[in-house]
């Protein structure tokens, strides 16, 4: 039931309800997956090597990490930032879906393509993140700002970053690692629905009802967001590096701290400073994210929908 079905018109949903549906879902997944995010952008702006043989850093690993975040800050830290970060997932999710459902119907009825290829999927989820990311990097920007400061705060408040973000950058504070973002999210989630689109039409034919179906969905869902991250990861990296200019003092306590020009100097300088190794730091809980979050978001957006037609037709 991701985007238009012309084989089931009388359930299509609108775009309203597509926005619906995947800002639920947007809510429902970040609540679970908000601890390994935080881990995951530790990780991508520690500058030292993230290894647990040979600790260099503040973080040397996943198990490390998580004692070392619940000890230092207490449980709580693991939802930093969970307030811009929920605002965020509810924005995206509605954007990305309404948007994905309104361009995967456009190319069905305005061109020769059908709306269920794969390739088709690839071209409509591109655009639809790309249109969801212009219109959420700031709560992105902040979301990662929360996440990646210690103890003590430089931000107490969602108004208080705001405003301080405001005051001390300007409105280009909040657009820091835009390119990247753009860049990356095109292809990344691109192939989410592409892989997505493929293994629901290959591996599990016949489709199930019910709840085998919908574990079927979180399946397909969690190794779409682990092929497709792992292909895009070191844009994410270069986003959440450029992130957090500007906000060095609150990094301080975290080890070295670094500051780019920019996208192209981003990567040139953690190319000769940390190596081909620093592009991936944080994969493997990010890896583990992704296969959540991706699996969750197709699982709870498809559950949602569900739930949607079962009440129109009622």
């Amino acid at each position: 039931m991701v985007g238009y079905d012309p084989r089931a018109e009388s359930k299509a949903l609108s775009p309203e309800e597509a926005a619906l549906a995947g800002s639920a879902s947007g809510f429902v997944t970040r609540a679970m997956i908000s601890p390994l995010d935080v881990i995951k952008i530790r990780f991508q702006v520690q500058i030292e090597r993230v290894s647990s043989r040979c600790p260099q850093g503040k973080y040397s690993g996943l198990w490390q990490a998580s004692r070392c975040i619940l000890g230092e800050e207490g449980v709580t830290a693991f939802w930093k930032g969970h307030v811009p970060a929920q605002l965020l997932s509810v924005c995206y999710g509605a954007v990305q879906f309404a948007s994905f459902q309104f361009l995967t119907e456009f190319v069905h009825k305005s061109t020769p393509y059908s709306s269920q290829t794969a390739d088709v999927h690839f071209v409509c989820g591109g655009l639809a993140a790309c249109s969801a990311t212009a219109v959420c990097q700031p709560l992105d920007t902040l979301r990662t700002r929360f996440a990646a400061q210690g103890e003590p705060k430089v931000y107490h408040t969602l108004r208080h970053a705001v405003s301080t973000m405001y005051r001390t950058e300007g409105v280009p504070g909040f657009y820091r690692g835009l390119t990247p973002t753009i860049i990356a999210v095109f292809p990344y989630a691109g192939l989410q629905f592409f892989f997505y689109n493929v293994f629901k039409n290959v591996w599990l034919q016949p489709k199930e009802p019910g709840a085998r179906g919908n574990l079927q969905n979180l399946l397909c869902g969690s190794c779409a967001g682990v092929l497709s991250k792992t292909m895009t990861y070191p844009f994410d990296l270069f986003k959440k590096r450029l992130q957090v200019g500007g906000f060095e003092k609150a990094r301080e306590c975290f080890g070295q701290v670094r500051s780019y020009r920019g996208f192209v100097d981003c990567a040139v300088q953690i190319a000769k400073e940390e190596g081909a190794r620093g592009f991936f730091k944080g994969l493997s809980p990010s890896l583990v994210k992704a296969a959540m979050s991706t699996g969750f978001t197709f699982f709870w957006y498809e559950l949602f929908c569900s739930a949607l037609c079962r009440l129109k037709e009622n």
